[in-house]
């Protein structure tokens, strides 16, 4: 599986944490199966909202990156979040970007404006995920530029961005400058995980809902074009995190990031089971009494793990692995496990208590 990384400016907050806390299960799920997993995950680590932060900040791009990275992976780590096999950082894959594109131009499916190459997709467009004008709208919104005067359609994407002033840039074919967002990923992905016999050539693309449009598809209709065949058998989509309201995002200025809970003393494992205690796929809203309430679920289950005698729980685990096997049911999960958690401060028949620990650990990634 392949799953789209971040862009290390900001963080990590709470929806980074959300959308890797859903393929981290996948992730788990898929090896309890006794499958072996190849799971890619790649680090934008050049890219405008970078750059237009370390200008802000008077700060060395590269400095600023890996100081994010860093703050990335110790939050995964503190989440308890399985790392991928490799992590691919942008800026260590330039030359397989070049030989992507090379894919493209030998199959004619780039041209140039102004030093900059472009993706035409017009033969693609079939499977658009929403109404062309939406799409439009939506393309300007995140990233694209549909107004640019030359191009031969408003979604074409660019793949290669010629250098500007100030910015970073490599050399390439294609001039001095750097990758478009879209085929970073289509790059990346095909060079670790394709073995050339595969259509779909992987199984599994994933991120959160706001990148069903374009960076998926986008990303999809490059390796098609490039490749002739189709990118993934699944895509699957993480909700986004809201606070009061509004998704979290940095133009918004309304992020709650994972490192500053934990320096407030929040328990790791409670935002863990917080963030569960939502569905995967739906939109939902962080809160002090969504925090509250996980703080004293978590309190309640550690204190029935504790005990020398619970419950029986022989039906619970079977339970929680037919929950994760319905579309992640985190929420049904966490239920069942409260209400076995109840149950051991009631009636105590069993010593089920390093069962329970074991298999939440291991389904769930909650280390009580």
């Amino acid at each position: 599986m392949y799953v789209c990384g971040i862009t290390p400016y900001d963080s990590t907050h709470l929806g980074h944490a959300a959308t890797y806390l859903c393929f981290d299960l996948i992730n788990r799920y898929q090896q309890l199966a006794n499958l072996q997993v190849s799971f890619v995950e790649n680090v934008t680590d050049v890219d405008d909202p970078l750059l237009e932060r370390a200008k802000r900040d008077g700060q060395d791009w590269q400095v600023l990156a890996n100081s994010q990275v860093d703050l990335f992976i110790s939050d995964m780590t503190a989440l308890r979040i399985l790392p991928p096999s490799q992590l691919v950082k942008v800026t260590d894959s330039l030359d397989l970007v070049e030989s992507f594109i090379d894919k493209l131009d030998r199959n004619g499916h780039i041209y140039q404006i102004d030093g900059d190459f472009y993706f035409s997709v017009a033969n693609y467009l079939d499977s658009l995920p929403i109404p062309l004008a939406e799409a439009i709208s939506v393309f300007a919104e995140r990233g694209g530029d549909p107004d640019k005067e030359g191009k031969r359609h408003p979604l074409d994407a660019v793949i290669w961005s010629a250098n500007k002033d100030g910015e970073p840039g490599w050399n390439s074919k294609y001039g001095f400058g750097r990758p478009g967002w879209h085929i970073e990923c289509a790059a990346i992905a095909c060079e670790f995980l394709d073995n050339d016999e595969k259509d779909p050539v992987i199984q599994l693309q994933g991120g959160g809902s706001d990148l069903i449009f374009p960076h998926h598809f986008m990303s999809a209709q490059i390796v098609k074009a490039a490749l002739g065949r189709d990118f993934a058998e699944s895509y699957i989509h993480a909700g986004m995190i809201g606070l009061d309201g509004e998704k979290m995002s940095k133009s918004k200025g309304n992020l709650i990031f994972v490192s500053k809970l934990i320096q407030e003393g929040v328990d790791p494992m409670v935002i863990r089971w917080a963030l569960l205690s939502g569905h995967y796929q739906q939109d939902r809203e962080w809160s002090t009494p969504l925090l509250q309430r996980a703080k004293d679920e978590v309190v309640l289950v550690r204190s029935a793990l504790s005990r020398s005698e619970t419950a029986d729980a022989s039906s619970l685990v079977k339970n929680l692995i037919k929950d994760l096997s319905d579309n992640l049911n985190t929420p049904k999960a966490l239920n069942e496990i409260v209400d076995w958690s109840l149950e051991s401060n009631k009636i105590a028949t069993s010593n089920h208590s390093g069962l329970v620990s074991r298999a939440i650990d291991s389904l769930l990634g909650l280390a009580l």
